[in-house]
């Protein structure tokens, strides 16, 4: 896969919103300076998230991807997307690719910005663009982030003939949101958190050759397994969501942690599911 030319890093400078320290970020309109100095920017936030998740193995060799709607904004329809075929950790706020939903109009692309930034480099949208947008369609996501974690592959793998993973009494399942279809709103709501002793359940598709391609099995999925907050793909790796970045990085973060250890379990000979 190709790679950014971006010569600069996700660092503090980003995080707390100050530009300066940037090399050439005055290349940069005016407004976007303006819009770029707000530490809690979704284009900041993907940028801090990214190299979080970088270190901890789950967006490594350009994989992987996060996209935020910006819900706190004055147009909460529209959404921040990484692009494809860059090193994560090293994505700059300008790098996004921002899309107004529902009609996917886009709106501004990494390629507008001027050359100083971008060293002539030719951004693609990412191949998870519309498997986000069936995300925040079908589900009223505000953010979703794709990884490709280890602990996602292996138990795809674990689970060859299981189009499902399944696994309760297990604590860190109370850090799940509780879903359910709402028939009046044809939404699917938040109603409260699982309790430690419940089922998770989490769906499984088939990895196809272009991620695009998921999209109809992903909206099967979504459709069919209202209470899930993710899903896995056999042999690539996880979808997770949640009502705002914050949410989709804890859902993340506790459904990773039940895959290392549903992982453990099966290679142990134990059930994740305990009988009543």
């Amino acid at each position: 896969m190709s790679e950014s030319k971006s010569n600069c890093t996700c660092g503090s400078s980003q995080t707390n919103g100050i530009l300066s320290t940037i090399p050439n970020h005055t290349a940069l309109p005016r407004e976007l300076q303006d819009e770029f100095n707000d530490p809690n920017h979704p284009a900041n936030l993907i940028c801090e998230l990214c190299r979080l998740f970088y270190d901890n193995n789950w967006v490594t060799g350009t994989g992987g991807g996060i996209s935020i709607r910006d819900v706190d904004g004055p147009n909460p329809n529209i959404i921040y997307i990484a692009p494809s075929g860059v090193q994560k950790e090293r994505i700059q706020p300008w790098e996004m690719f921002v899309v107004e939903l529902p009609d996917e109009k886009i709106l501004r692309t990494p390629n507008d910005i001027p050359v100083e930034l971008t060293k002539s480099y030719k951004y693609k949208h990412s191949a998870c663009t519309p498997l986000f947008v069936s995300c925040y369609k079908l589900r009223d996501a505000g953010a979703c982030i794709h990884t490709h974690s280890q602990n996602a592959v292996m138990i795809t793998l674990l689970y060859e003939d299981q189009d499902v993973f399944k696994i309760n009494h297990i604590e860190q399942i109370k850090a799940l949101p509780r879903l359910q279809y709402n028939a009046t709103t044809g939404k699917v709501d938040k109603i409260g958190s699982l309790e430690n002793f419940e089922t998770l359940v989490i769906p499984i598709i088939d990895n196809l050759p272009h991620e695009e391609d998921l999209t109809p099995t992903l909206n099967e999925a979504l459709i069919k397994y209202p209470g899930a907050s993710a899903v896995l793909v056999r042999r690539h790796g996880i979808f997770v969501w949640g009502e705002t970045i914050w949410k989709a990085k804890v859902y993340n973060e506790a459904i990773d942690y039940l895959l290392e250890l549903g992982v453990k379990m099966k290679l142990a000979g134990i059930s994740t599911i305990k009988p009543e």
